[in-house]
């Protein structure tokens, strides 16, 4: 059965303005916390990870204001939270042909994977199942990975939002990685309200968007919205050609992840609550003056960092 969205997640929604009125007070947001934390990729020459890093490589700023990094970690395992991976696989039936090779990657992705310390798997067809393993359950979750069963219609913006909803209580760093032909057929979410929604967590949202099977004419449409998503919250969108193309593209996420950087700074200026702060990270003059750096666009003030 769907999983019913906490009161947290739709006080968020009705703050925004995309349902019923409601108060912060009825939002959900935790407590003021200081320290934002903005995971950071940096990718070289044909979208090698660069490593090596230091603190005072980078530039921080804040609603164009420069801000002093008060925390850094380089690498998976200096972080110092916890990582969290959020696996959603689209197991409507459009998604059958390439099920096989679809699954067999997404279980190589989680078991090379050795940082995370759980994992919310989400499917969805017309509806939205949730279970979280640990890594001494990954058997059974590999077994719920290649279930067969496929099912009609697609709640695919819903289906994200659930997701969302369970990292809200859970401290740590969210990494979703998200499977789909970029299809929905849902009545509820949309795309506009699931980019508002990422943006009051701290959750680096990687696609893998497989469209061969969608109209020509949907095409374009959901790669845009497919590239929007991710790239809002420092994660990329992947579009293979073939099937065969999924198990490297989950190998290239994997290597991102585990070379990321943490970046952490105390805002100079408190903005107000619901109040959307964005940030930019950029190198300083080092020699790397064609690297592409990614963090998320933002955060909302007041919610979880």
């Amino acid at each position: 059965m769907a999983r019913s969205l906490s009161w947290g997640l739709f006080g968020m929604v009705f703050a925004m303005g995309l349902a019923a009125p409601g108060v912060l007070a009825q939002q959900g947001f935790r407590a003021r916390i200081d320290l934002v934390r903005l995971p950071v990729v940096v990718l070289g020459a044909g979208g090698v990870p660069v490593t090596g890093l230091a603190a005072e490589d980078f530039e921080v700023r804040e609603d164009g204001d420069l801000q002093t990094v008060v925390s850094f970690a380089a690498g998976a395992r200096g972080a110092g939270v916890p990582l969290h991976l959020g696996l959603m696989l689209d197991k409507s039936e459009s998604m059958a042909f390439d099920r096989e090779h679809a699954a067999d990657a997404a279980v190589s992705f989680v078991d090379m994977l050795e940082e995370v310390r759980d994992v919310t798997f989400v499917e969805f067809d017309a509806y939205i199942r949730i279970g979280r393993f640990t890594p001494a359950n990954y058997l059974r979750l590999f077994e719920r990975i290649r279930d067969p069963a496929m099912g009609p219609r697609t709640v695919l913006y819903d289906a994200i939002a659930h997701y969302l909803d369970t990292t809200l209580d859970r401290p740590g760093q969210h990494v979703m990685v998200l499977y789909t032909d970029g299809g929905d057929s849902g009545r509820g979410m949309s795309a506009g309200d699931v980019v508002r929604l990422l943006r009051f967590g701290n959750v680096l949202l990687y696609v893998i968007g497989y469209l061969d099977h969608q109209p020509q004419s949907d095409r374009i449409r959901q790669r845009a919205v497919l590239t929007q998503l991710a790239r809002d919250t420092g994660g990329e969108a992947y579009f293979p050609a073939t099937s065969r193309e999924i198990g490297p593209i989950y190998e290239r996420i994997r290597r991102e992840i585990e070379s990321r950087y943490t970046l952490g700074y105390v805002p100079g200026v408190a903005g107000a609550a619901g109040e959307f702060r964005p940030v930019e990270v950029r190198l300083r003059p080092s020699g790397l003056a064609d690297a592409q750096v990614r963090t998320r666009a933002g955060y909302i003030a007041g919610a979880s960092r």
